[in-house]
């Protein structure tokens, strides 16, 4: 039988000396044979393990995984095992990926991050979060407006087109309130013009709704339940007085 020495085992694997010790230290890989200098030589069978070890490690396994699938456990049970760690960091960086997201639409309509506004939104366990939307929506929508309302409504943590529009008209409102111009001004009708058509694509005609779920809006309650970004008292004020005016002006 041929022998390999560590160099050579080291040269062929792409491995380095020091994780060949290592792996020799904790017992995965045991040379096959040590001569009295402390020369370790590999047989075809240990680099046959290395290599498995290899591919297991390109599946982000453990050490400690790797060597219960090679000398305890079963190949499939610790497969599984693996799988349902790698699900469980992938809902870990979604989790992530959506608050950086919430942080770059805050931003956006902020200019800056408001750090008493947003603790709130991402600070809270997400099962707390989750159960207290579900029961914010039941109280306040049936099962059919609760349906249209996941589908079509915005979330701060998405790069949603619709998500856009609304931050800039907030931003256009909290400009009016800085300059002094109230809802009856020619800015505060266009934007009661684009508050109206900005709801119309969001609950296509559906009136009802667009009222129930502004109620909603308006109440920083169920704001807070819902889990929406918190909108200053003001300028949801100033939205509703400018589209009354302008509905009163169209008939």
């Amino acid at each position: 039988m041929d022998y390999f020495s560590t160099g050579e085992v080291a040269k062929k694997l792409n491995l380095s000396l020091r994780t060949l010790r290592y792996y020799d230290e904790i017992g995965l890989v045991n040379p096959a044979l040590k001569d009295d200098y402390g020369k370790r030589l590999y047989s075809p069978q240990n680099l046959l393990l290395l290599q498995k070890i290899q591919l297991l490690k390109s599946a982000s396994m453990t050490l400690e995984d790797i060597q219960k699938m090679i000398t305890q456990t079963t190949v499939f049970k610790t497969l599984t095992i693996h799988k349902e760690q790698l699900e469980q960091e992938m809902d870990e960086l979604k989790q992530s990926l959506d608050y950086t997201h919430t942080l770059f639409n805050i931003l956006k309509l902020e200019g800056e991050l408001k750090w008493n506004q947003l603790l709130p939104l991402v600070a809270e366990d997400q099962n707390v979060k989750d159960l207290r939307r579900k029961k914010a929506l039941e109280v306040l929508f049936s099962d059919d407006e609760k349906e249209i309302l996941r589908k079509r409504l915005p979330k701060m943590e998405t790069d949603h087109e619709q998500l856009t529009k609304w931050m800039n008209l907030i931003k256009r409102i909290e400009i009016c309130l800085e300059e002094g111009k109230g809802p009856e001004t020619r800015d505060g009708q266009l934007i009661a013009e684009d508050t109206l058509i900005l709801s119309n694509e969001l609950f296509k005609g559906n009136t009802a709704l667009a009222e129930k779920f502004f109620e909603a809006r308006k109440s920083k309650t169920a704001s807070a339940d819902l889990n929406f970004y918190p909108v200053q008292d003001d300028v949801m004020a100033f939205m509703e007085e400018a589209v009354l005016y302008y509905e009163q002006q169209v008939i």
